[in-house]
């Protein structure tokens, strides 16, 4: 089969069931090593990786309570952002350029269903009807109104080479074309999304994850009402959505090793290059945390601000070389 073949849609379809696989094992495998990184860059032992599985099966075993006055967005909540990160991880370019509708994989798709996550836990913290709910609501909508369109520009930019904004058909070109990788607009979009990433993942220096203050916190404050199984499915949600944007990350910017085959060897290779990717990006970001400390909250859009700033300089350079 050559790669420009349609495969399919059995070896599609057990693809895209693999690339969710992954992901749903994987993505809080990831939050585990990046954790475990920055353990040992502590000089401390840590949890082991397989940790956050294991947390996952703990609270997926206990009671569920709910606020006395939340409503059905509240219980929602959790469905829906577990729901858009399948969905992205079901249709994007991660193992195989050849994802389930992979048609219809453009950046707008992708860039709005990272949204609906967002907006659906921002609704339920307000929901919850609590301060802390409310002001975690707050600055992390102030962020992702920010975060989102230097991600969606950011994307834009990579498209303008490959004319097209499908996110396969831009891996695609990708390949074809390996100068494309190191052209000025890549690179500025390479430097935005970074910033994207670590914002919209709620890490150093736009949020610590690992902080309980309630002043400073951002997306825990959302779900401290949260319990048990829906508890479960945010920390999930959240896990998956981090694995998401790395994996994106490295196939639009490493793209080297993804199938473009549907053949067992391609697709085992793809898996392969996927993991040690994600893991190498993943432990790069854990490493830098180390040396960070958390911006002010009234910095962090200054730092957004430049994101979309950098990404709008690459549309430029895009256009100007296209």
């Amino acid at each position: 089969m050559t790669p420009h073949s349609a495969p399919s849609v059995l070896l599609t379809g057990a693809v895209t069931a693999l690339q969710l696989a992954l992901l749903v094992l994987g993505a809080p495998l990831t939050v585990g090593l990046m954790r475990k990184v920055r353990c040992r860059l502590e000089g401390r032992p840590g949890p082991p990786v397989r940790q956050p599985l294991k947390d996952l099966r703990k609270l997926a075993g206990k009671e569920r309570i709910r606020p006395q006055y939340a409503s059905w967005i509240f219980s929602s909540a959790p469905v829906v952002l577990v729901g858009s990160a399948l969905t992205i991880g079901a249709i994007g370019p991660f193992v195989s350029t050849y994802p389930f509708l992979g048609a219809s994989a453009d950046l707008f798709v992708f860039v709005f269903l990272f949204l609906v996550g967002s907006v659906a836990l921002g609704l339920a913290g307000l929901d919850a009807g609590t301060a802390f709910g409310g002001m975690g609501a707050s600055r992390a909508m102030t962020i992702g109104a920010l975060a989102e369109p230097a991600l969606l520009v950011a994307v834009l930019a990579i498209s303008i080479p490959a004319r097209s904004p499908n996110l396969p058909a831009i891996v695609v070109g990708s390949l074809a074309h390996p100068i494309w990788l190191a052209s000025p607009g890549r690179l500025l979009a390479l430097a935005a999304l970074v910033i994207v990433v670590l914002a919209e993942a709620g890490r150093l220096p736009v949020d610590n994850p690992t902080t309980h203050l309630e002043l400073t916190m951002i997306h825990e404050a959302m779900v401290l009402e949260y319990s048990g199984p829906d508890l479960a499915l945010v920390k999930l949600g959240e896990a998956m959505r981090l694995g998401l944007l790395v994996g994106l990350l490295a196939n639009l910017f490493l793209p080297w090793g993804i199938a473009q085959t549907q053949t067992l060897g391609g697709v085992v290779l793809g898996v392969v290059a996927l993991v040690g990717k994600v893991g190498l990006i993943a432990a790069a970001i854990a490493t830098a945390e180390v040396f960070m400390a958390k911006l002010r909250l009234f910095r962090v859009p200054e730092l957004l601000a430049g994101a979309f700033v950098l990404s709008v300089l690459g549309v430029v350079s895009a256009l100007a070389l296209a």
